[in-house]
């Protein structure tokens, strides 16, 4: 329990200057998330779920936090000068865990579209986010939930109103900034009206060579006829620990797209938990994984169908290199009435040396008797006829490996919607795979 103590601890002396620099609405659940945290504990590798990181580890080193919300010295603006090329977005930047309001976008969002700060919609919409706020993502089934929940001050809030389009796809840059170790705990609150539809990406960087330590919680809500694509890319560094816990809940006939691609990273951990509340929805689950050296990073999901007429679709695929290790664990939850479900769940990984380590555990529950649910898996290496193809035809060893792992994850990318946004990627995967950082002209966190 040492690595729980110190977190305990941490909360028992500085409970009230956690709440004071924070906004009532996430100080209500804030108790709660602790007793929450208290009786769970951080999970072994004998919770089902948690099996492959090893979290207790993770939370073990001693992380200096800003619970003062002291203003970091950035302007991310200026830091920050890269984009992807004939991409319209609205461009917004969140420091640590902090929205940032100093600059924002020219070409602003209409039609009633909200992007804020969490904290600050909490007191111009309370009823709203207090409605949402800590609602799927349940404190009592999850302790990083819990412990994000307890210590987070501040974060993003997106509010798409009924049958509006985002006519620019919202990006939000999260940079991580420090002088010290930091840890940093981040909320996201997005809510999707009825007819509402949105384009996001979510990219996550670091600006300081230091440890980092990152707990996200991302709740979206996807009202009835609602549509949303929610992309997700990492490119951190090697001294990075991210923890995303992303809930989605869908109504009625509404739609997702949600994408996770880690490029860079030292050890990453997304978990997914999606339910289907109404008939007839549809998701798509994408992930992207390219990974050497030592770095870790491990999918988790949960799709439910709370509903029938509903269609899930998971596509993972992972390249390991060197000492890599990955690890997908998929399930998929069909309930009693949910008549009429299709869903398809596939996990492919290609390990491209001896020492990468890859975990593979798509399942299926299913409860209800008139459904199409099928999953698959498959880990291997470089497919050996094709490599001697290539080579007859004049191609070097190292340039037929590349192209390759390339063609093998293109799959992925090409599940995006966005199309300058997936140009973009097979750019950055490219490069990724010859080694090089995709660098950007007057870009820092390109170093």
């Amino acid at each position: 329990m040492q690595s729980e103590k110190q977190y305990i601890d941490l909360y028992s002396e500085n409970r009230e200057m956690i709440m004071k620099h924070s906004a009532d609405v996430l100080n209500r659940v804030r108790d709660k998330a602790f007793e929450d945290f208290k009786s769970q504990g951080f999970p072994t590798k004998k919770v089902e779920r948690y099996k492959y990181t090893n979290i207790p580890r993770l939370f073990a080193p001693n992380y200096g936090l800003n619970l003062q919300r002291l203003d970091i010295p950035v302007n991310p603006a200026k830091t920050f000068q890269c984009g992807v090329p004939n991409l319209s977005t609205s461009l917004y930047f969140v420091v640590n865990d902090r929205f940032y309001d100093k600059q924002l976008p020219k070409a602003q969002l209409t039609g009633g579209i909200i992007v804020d700060s969490l904290s600050h919609a909490a007191q111009t919409q309370p009823e709203l986010i207090a409605k949402h706020y800590a609602k799927i993502a349940e404190t009592g089934k999850d302790t990083v939930t819990a412990l994000n929940t307890m210590l987070a001050q501040d974060g993003l809030f997106i509010y798409i109103p009924e049958n509006v389009k985002a006519g620019r796809t919202i990006q939000v840059i999260n940079i991580l900034r420090a002088d010290v170790d930091l840890m940093v705990n981040r909320r996201v609150l997005i809510i999707l009206e009825k007819g509402a539809e949105a384009d996001m990406l979510f990219c996550d960087d670091t600006a300081d060579d230091l440890n980092f330590l990152t707990t996200q919680v991302i709740e979206a809500y996807v009202g009835d006829n609602a549509r949303l694509e929610l992309n997700c890319l990492e490119e951190t560094h090697a001294k990075n620990v991210r923890l995303s816990n992303v809930y989605i809940e869908q109504q009625r006939n509404s739609s997702v797209n949600h994408n996770v691609i880690t490029l860079h990273n030292g050890v990453t951990r997304n978990k997914l938990d999606l339910v289907f509340k109404g008939e007839g929805g549809e998701c798509s689950c994408n992930g992207c994984v390219i990974a050497d050296k030592e770095q870790h990073v491990d999918n988790n999901t949960v799709i439910r169908h709370d509903a029938g007429h509903c269609t899930s679709d998971q596509l993972y695929k992972y390249v390991l290199d060197d000492k890599a290790v990955g690890a997908f664990a998929g399930l998929i939850y069909v309930a009693k009435d949910a008549q009429k479900s299709f869903s398809h769940e596939v996990n492919q990984n290609l390990c491209a040396s001896k020492t990468a380590h890859m975990y593979s555990q798509p399942m299926l529950e299913i409860y209800a008797d008139d459904v199409q649910c099928n999953h698959g898996s498959t880990v291997g290496q470089l497919n050996d006829a094709a490599m001697f193809y290539m080579r007859q035809r004049g191609i070097d060893e190292r340039e037929a490996k590349l192209l390759l792992e390339f063609a093998f994850v293109n799959e992925v990318i090409d599940k995006m919607q966005l199309i300058p946004l997936r140009d973009r990627l097979h750019h950055l995967v490219e490069k990724r795979f010859r080694g090089e950082l995709a660098k950007c002209q007057g870009c820092s966190l390109c170093r």
